[in-house]
C-alpha cells in the first residue's frame, strides 16, 4: 500500500441541524493524524446570516467558493446528512475537482415519487415550530435520532448546535431538503467514495445507503455498529476509524477496481 498523503485537506460539511461545531471532535482528531481538516458552515448557519431560501445548487457554490478561497486543492468531502447531499451536488457539478469523498447517514434522493412523504416531512418538521415551539425545543427531538449509547459529549454538542440553529435557517433547509434528487449521476462518480451508515439510522437506514454504495463505481460501504444519525459524535472514535482507513487506501481504489 502507498504511503498516505496526510497532506490531503479533508472538507467537513454539516446537516441541517448545527454547523461547522458539529464536526469538532474530527477536527481535533484529523489534525492529531496530520491531515488539514477544514469544517464549513453552509449559508445560515454559525456566524453566518441566517437564510430563507436555500437550494442544493446554490450551497454546492458556496462550498467550491470557500475551497476556492482557501487554496484547497483537490481536496476530500465528507458530507453528514443534508452535507452529504451537498457533497452528491459537488461531485455532479465538479467531477475531477475532488480526491474521495465520504457520504454519512445520508441517501441519493428524498422521498418518494409522489410528493406525500415531502409533503408529511415538511408538516411534521415544521410543527413544532407553527405551535410555537423553539429550536431548543427541536434539539432535544432531532438528536433523540441518536442510537442507544451514544458518546454523552457528542450528544450534548449536538443539542447545543441544533438550538443555535436560526429558525430561519431550518424552515429554509426542510424545504430545500425535499427536492432533492442526485439518482441519475450516481454512476457518473468517477472518484472513490465510502457510504457510511449508521446500525440503528432510522432517516438514513443502512439498506439504503448499500443500495446507493452498489450504484456508484468506486464506492466501499460501511456500517457502524450501535449508532444512530449522528455517528461522527455518538462514536466519534469509531466513526473516525472507519474514515482513516478509506482515506489510507484512496490512491489505490481505483485501480485495484479496474
Amino acid at each position: 500500500m502507498p504511503d498516505i498523503d496526510r497532506s490531503l485537506p479533508v472538507v467537513f460539511i454539516h446537516g441541517i441541524g448545527g454547523g461547522a461545531r458539529l464536526w469538532a471532535p474530527q477536527i481535533t482528531s484529523f489534525s492529531e493524524a496530520g491531515y488539514r481538516p477544514v469544517a464549513l458552515d453552509l449559508p445560515g448557519y454559525g456566524e453566518r446570516q441566517a437564510v430563507d431560501h436555500m437550494d442544493f445548487e446554490g450551497l454546492a457554490a458556496d462550498i467550491e467558493a470557500e475551497i476556492a478561497r482557501l487554496g484547497l486543492a483537490r481536496p476530500a468531502l465528507v458530507g453528514h446528512s443534508m452535507g452529504g447531499m451537498v457533497v452528491q451536488t459537488a461531485l455532479r457539478r465538479r467531477p475531477n475537482a475532488y480526491r474521495a469523498a465520504v457520504l454519512a447517514c445520508t441517501s441519493p434522493a428524498f422521498g418518494s415519487g409522489t410528493g406525500e412523504f415531502q409533503k408529511k416531512f415538511v408538516a411534521d418538521r415544521l410543527a413544532p415550530l407553527e405551535a410555537g415551539k423553539t429550536m431548543a425545543d427541536i434539539s432535544r427531538t432531532v438528536v433523540a435520532a441518536m442510537g442507544p449509547n451514544p458518546d454523552l459529549a457528542g450528544r450534548a454538542l449536538a443539542s447545543a448546535a441544533i438550538a443555535a440553529t436560526p429558525e430561519r435557517t431550518y424552515r429554509a433547509a426542510v424545504h430545500c431538503l425535499v427536492g432533492f434528487d442526485e439518482r441519475a449521476n450516481l454512476a457518473a462518480i468517477g472518484i472513490p467514495i465510502l457510504c457510511l451508515a449508521g446500525e440503528h439510522d432510522l432517516l438514513a437506514p443502512p439498506s439504503g445507503i448499500e443500495r446507493m454504495a452498489g450504484k456508484i463505481p468506486y464506492a466501499r460501504y460501511a456500517c457502524l455498529s450501535g449508532v444512530g444519525h449522528f455517528a461522527n459524535l455518538e462514536a466519534p472514535a469509531a466513526f473516525d476509524a472507519v474514515l482513516f482507513a478509506f482515506l489510507a487506501q484512496v490512491p489505490e481504489l481505483r485501480s485495484s477496481d479496474q
